[in-house]
C-alpha cells in the first residue's frame, strides 16, 4: 500500500464518527454510543540497486466506553462494563493473593 492511501485510509478512519455511534431512537430514549479509539501509522520511501519503493500502514483500535442517554430532556452517561477485563483482574488478583499466602507458609 503506497504512503498516499495509507494516509487517505487513516484520515478516513480516525474521525469523531469512530467515537460516536450512530443515535439510536426507542420509546422516547435516544442512545448515542462512544468508543475509545486509538490509531497511528507509519511509512517510508527507500531506493536499492536502483530500483525504488514504498510502502506503510497503520492500525486502529476501538473498545466500547459506554454512551449517553438522553430521555426527557435529561442526559446521562452509562459507562460499558467489560467483564472480560474484570474477571482478569479478578483472576490475577486471586493467583496474586495465593502465591503470598504460599510464600509465607514455607517461610514460616
Amino acid at each position: 500500500m503506497g504512503l498516499e492511501k495509507v494516509t487517505g485510509a487513516m484520515r478516513d478512519n480516525l474521525t469523531v464518527r469512530r467515537v460516536y455511534g450512530e443515535p439510536v431512537e426507542k420509546d422516547g430514549v435516544v442512545m448515542i454510543p462512544a468508543a475509545s479509539v486509538i490509531g497511528g501509522g507509519g511509512g517510508g520511501h527507500g531506493t536499492e540497486q536502483g530500483k525504488e519503493g514504498e510502502g506503510g500502514g497503520f492500525i486502529l483500535a476501538a473498545r466500547p466506553v459506554g454512551a449517553y442517554v438522553l430521555k426527557g430532556g435529561d442526559v446521562r452517561w452509562v459507562p460499558a462494563v467489560d467483564v472480560t477485563f474484570l474477571g482478569a483482574v479478578f483472576a490475577i488478583m486471586v493467583a496474586s493473593i495465593h502465591r503470598a499466602r504460599r510464600r509465607r507458609s514455607r517461610q514460616g
